[in-house]
């Protein structure tokens, strides 16, 4: 039976939002909702206010748990800013393919919680000690963790239209070079591993390149 009162049952903001990411991996973010929560939590949907003031609330804060849970390193000399970015990127991306369910919701719902905004904050601060400025610092942190977003995205599948049934298969004969990919591993985890190193590699070379 669902009782009321959040203390009764050591409930934590903490615990509110990790039922709440487990929930959002097992049914997906667009089934979440305050009462199938309080539900899984054994409370009632309004105990759970005490924790997260509204749904919005509560999205920001999964948002802030999958960045939380990549524990980004942005300490260290500040000319050795695009190191560290690299190893954000491939965490950020191991966590995001660990939970595919929720990829479309970071993808879509910017940091907003104070969790998330302190990651995104040292990764800027160790910029600008580097002689960017604010803006270009926040430009080269977003436009990594866009590439990384938008490769699991493509990798994981996790977008409205997959899975559902397509046109009939092709003949691969009529597209010699694209054969030859598949042949050679194309869309295998290999091969994603490959693309996002390239891409990573090629974006932080620009991204020192532009702002030195």
């Amino acid at each position: 039976m669902a009782t009321s009162t959040g203390k009764r049952v050591g409930l934590s903001r903490e615990k509110v939002l990790r039922t709440a990411l487990e929930l959002a991996e097992r049914d997906g973010v667009e089934k979440l909702s305050m009462r199938r929560l309080g539900t899984a939590l054994g409370v009632e949907a309004m105990t759970l206010y005490h924790y997260v003031p509204n749904k919005a609330a509560l999205l920001d804060g999964l948002v802030e748990l999958v960045v939380r849970d990549v524990r980004p390193d942005f300490t260290g000399p500040p000319a050795e800013w695009p190191s560290r970015l690299r190893e954000f990127a491939v965490r950020f991306r191991a966590e995001l393919l660990r939970r595919p369910g929720v990829i479309p919701l970071v993808a879509t719902r910017p940091a907003g919680s104070a969790g998330a905004l302190r990651a995104v904050e040292s990764a800027a601060a160790l910029l600008v000690a580097a002689g960017l400025d604010p803006v270009a610092a926040l430009r080269v942190v977003n436009s990594v963790s866009t590439l990384v977003v938008g490769h699991c995205l493509a990798e994981a599948a996790t977008t409205p239209g997959h899975g559902e049934e397509t046109e009939p298969e092709l003949d691969l004969a009529d597209f010699p070079v694209l054969a030859a990919a598949v042949a050679g591993g194309l869309g295998t985890a290999q091969d994603h591993q490959a693309r996002f190193d390239l891409a990573l590699d090629a974006l932080l070379a620009g991204l020192v390149a532009a702002v030195g």
